[in-house]
């Protein structure tokens, strides 16, 4: 599959995850091994004192890492993973989420995800996560 093609079938299933249209989840880049997710960051999506609900993070890094493990695996489903909040999410213009694979064999693969929070450009990170994607049966 080119580099087009996985990026095009990536988007057709994200618009097919209700909870990630409702929130505007965007699929940036898809490459065998990397994935990239952005959400744009609006009043819904934060907690009684501004700051971007951990939830939405946590989706964002799940979904990332599910999606860089299924670039190398195919259709998978994610084992397991951990979350680092670093700084409190505020004050950004959206939510950039960027993962790849640490290392994959038959079944599953080891991905890392960086949340950064994006203004005009700029970036910081704001959560850290781990995890295994195993591939779907």
């Amino acid at each position: 599959m080119s580099s087009t093609d996985i990026l095009a079938f990536g988007r057709d299933v994200l618009a097919r995850q209700a909870f990630s249209v409702m929130i505007g989840a965007q699929l940036d880049a898809l490459e065998p091994g990397r994935a990239q997710l952005s959400v744009p960051l609006s009043p819904q999506l934060l907690q009684q004192d501004g700051f971007v609900h951990g939830g939405v993070l946590a989706y964002l890094a799940d979904n990332c890492l599910t999606y860089a493990g299924g670039s190398v695996l195919g259709k998978v489903l994610t084992s397991e993973f951990k979350i680092n909040y670093i700084r409190p999410a505020k004050d950004a213009d959206r939510l950039v989420a960027v993962a790849t694979v640490v290392g994959s064999g038959k079944t599953q693969a080891v991905c890392r995800c960086d949340v950064f929070l994006d203004r005009g450009g700029e970036r910081k990170v704001c959560a850290a996560a781990q995890g295994t994607i195993r591939k779907a049966e």
